[in-house]
């Protein structure tokens, strides 16, 4: 299926399977494509939670100039938007110049029209086009360069967060790096009921490591062989960005979270990855202090909209306070629980 980009010598067609890696090689090579952007994306989203996606490929000839991965997220109580990349920070136009880049805006909004949409949301840099809004301060996102040396990453780090690193080595803390994807849910599912949010479904990580192979892994912390932190890692170019991470009650004791990320990052930095991204936070939330306490300065990101019909941007973050009362009830109830009902909750999140 395609659709012409009228006047323009660009054509927009949806992603078929023969060309996925074609896709990838024009995501790998532009300044500004992302893990996110990559089309395995598309089969896990599929796959895990249903949802109908629209992988836009700009063709200019016969060779790929541009993409836009789109995600049509429905639910009944969050709404019905269109979002690029949903469950990902990242994600928005990929284009070789504006004549693109435009070819596959236009599209999107036709799509969001045809499919009676509130929204199509972009989660990229590029906010100044007319007829979009934008919601600032509400994410910021942290990068920072690593170095070969060990000594030198350590050193990097700021000297009271370095201390809670040696204090985790010194509570004969240990990690692994693995594909255990049971053990990263059941710690990463603790973690989120006592933040108040809702899990993720295990197939949902276990697609994630099925599609991405190498590009993914976990790293588990192990206090007396028990798992008290866990974080499943992407690794994109010369960049890792640890994603899905959390901790048990007693990981913030034993510097458990402290101790992870530095396994992260003396592992990364051995195989020859040359940049720390600690991925996006909620401005003024916890994790967003913990990235700053080691050092990371925060860059602001600004997603934009497309608002269809007068419908008003979404605000779907455990911040706004109408859910409020929904976080507080979630973190009192029973982990088996939560793992059983939160991932019909975030599957229409986002």
């Amino acid at each position: 299926m395609s659709f012409e980009a009228t006047p323009s010598r660009v054509q927009v067609s949806l992603l078929e399977t023969s060309a996925e890696r074609e896709w990838d090689d024009f995501v790998r090579a532009a300044p500004e494509g992302t893990f996110f952007h990559l089309a395995g994306w598309k089969r896990v989203v599929e796959k895990t939670f249903g949802h109908r996606t629209f992988y836009l490929a700009a063709r200019r000839g016969n060779a790929i100039v541009g993409v836009l991965p789109l995600t049509q997220v429905k639910s009944f109580l969050f709404g019905n938007s269109l979002i690029s990349n949903a469950f990902c920070v990242h994600g928005g136009i990929l284009a070789a110049d504006d004549e693109c880049g435009d070819a596959l805006r236009a599209q999107a909004i036709a799509i969001a029209e045809r499919e009676k949409v509130d929204c199509v949301e972009l989660r990229s840099m590029n906010t100044s086009h007319t007829g979009w809004v934008a919601k600032e301060n509400l994410y910021a996102t942290f990068k920072r360069p690593l170095m070969a040396d060990p000594e030198a990453n350590m050193k990097a780090i700021p000297r009271k967060q370095r201390a809670m690193v040696r204090k985790g080595i010194a509570n004969g803390l240990t990690s692994e790096c693995d594909d255990n994807i049971a053990r990263l849910h059941h710690v990463y599912a603790h973690s989120v009921r006592n933040l108040g949010t809702p899990v993720f479904p295990q197939a949902y990580f276990q697609s994630l490591k099925d599609e991405f192979g190498e590009a993914c892994d976990v790293v588990t912390v192990l206090h007396r062989s028990r798992a008290v932190a866990s974080v499943m890692n992407f690794y994109f170019r010369d960049q890792v960005l640890p994603y899905y991470g959390g901790g048990r009650t007693e990981a913030r004791d034993l510097a458990a979270n402290d101790f992870m990320y530095w396994e992260v990052v003396r592992r990364a930095s051995e195989r020859g990855f040359r940049q720390f991204d600690f991925g996006r936070s909620k401005v003024g939330t916890g994790s967003y202090h913990f990235k700053r306490n080691w050092g990371f300065e925060p860059t602001p990101l600004t997603y934009e909209f497309r608002l269809i019909k007068g419908a008003k941007i979404p605000d779907l973050n455990p911040l706004n306070p109408k859910f409020r009362t929904f976080v507080s009830l979630w973190r009192r109830l029973p982990l088996a629980l939560t793992k059983l009902v939160g991932p019909h909750i975030v599957r229409g999140i986002g």
